[in-house]
């Protein structure tokens, strides 16, 4: 199986109740583990890239041909997409041209006409290459890649509109957040995510932000549609706190611990950990 477009995955997720994880990866290590933790639960996976990790992994040919050599490498047999994650008009360009199975334009910025029309581009050119395409309505909260949004809740029309365009899955803003949660955050609107998905039939809906949402949120967002569910704070944060923890104990200092290998595996066995938690959460566990 290995590399794929997630179209055909996320309508598994869709008709079977359960969600497909999108892990961003930020190099070499972040890759591994999630591929491996991926294998392990025998389970389908999302590799999240946003444009500025394929700018600091030099470029998304990069990125493409070294998940795609870690696939033979490891023996990976889930299926795996590379997607672009919050990809402007350009980056999505780049990314077809790089071969990653996988796109997501987010046009939420724009007015719903400009948003129409891009998309409309860009689903001919993805699906004309075997790709999958995501688009948004309502911006999600919080910072990613210099796109702010304050997450608000998408118009469940606008959702029909850009639904109605051939896309593939739709993350529509319900309220949710990029990075970590405020204390006084109001929580997710299942009201808005019935009535997207009332407006949108059978398409599958992404949830970002998946980090710092509480799990019978998540496990309800789920029931109403949710198919696909965006990580990357989560796996960032259990990263940092293992390295530190290395650190700190002066493990780096101990024989040849400096070495990066040593360094960097307790942040990369701490992610493959993380990941493995999530796909049990999302149910998405021997559905490869």
């Amino acid at each position: 199986m290995a590399l794929v477009s997630a179209a055909e995955m996320l309508k598994k997720a869709k008709a079977g109740h359960y969600a497909v994880g999108q892990f961003n990866i930020n190099n070499l290590e972040w890759t591994k583990a999630v591929l491996t933790a991926a294998q392990e639960c025998n389970s389908p996976v999302i590799l999240g890239v946003s444009e500025g990790a394929g700018k600091y992994m030099t470029g998304y040919k990069t990125v493409q041909a070294m998940v795609a050599a870690m696939i033979d490498e490891l023996g990976i047999t889930v299926p795996v997409a590379t997607h672009l994650d919050h990809g402007s008009f350009d980056g999505c360009m780049k990314c077809i041209e790089a071969g990653f199975t996988s796109i997501m334009f987010d046009g939420s910025h724009y007015s719903i006409e400009e948003n129409v029309e891009k998309t409309t581009e860009l689903v001919k050119l993805a699906h004309e290459n075997g790709m999958s395409i995501e688009a948004e309505v309502g911006s999600i909260g919080g910072e990613e890649d210099g796109v702010v949004g304050a997450g608000e809740c998408a118009d469940p029309n606008e959702c029909k509109a850009i639904a109605d365009l051939g896309i593939d899955f739709l993350a529509a803003g319900i309220g949710n957040i990029h990075g970590k949660y405020p204390a006084n955050w109001a929580g997710l609107s299942f009201e808005t995510l019935a009535a997207v998905q009332e407006k949108t039939g059978d398409m599958p809906l992404v949830l970002h932000g998946g980090t710092g949402i509480p799990d019978d949120m998540i496990k309800k967002a789920i029931d109403l549609g949710v198919a696909k569910i965006n990580v990357n704070t989560d796996c960032q944060l259990v990263f940092a706190d293992a390295t530190r923890k290395y650190i700190e104990a002066g493990k780096d200092l101990e024989g040849k611990g400096f070495d990066p290998r040593k360094l960097l595996k307790p942040g990369t066995d701490a992610i493959a950990e993380c990941v493995k938690t999530k796909i049990e959460l999302f149910g998405s566990v021997g559905k490869a």
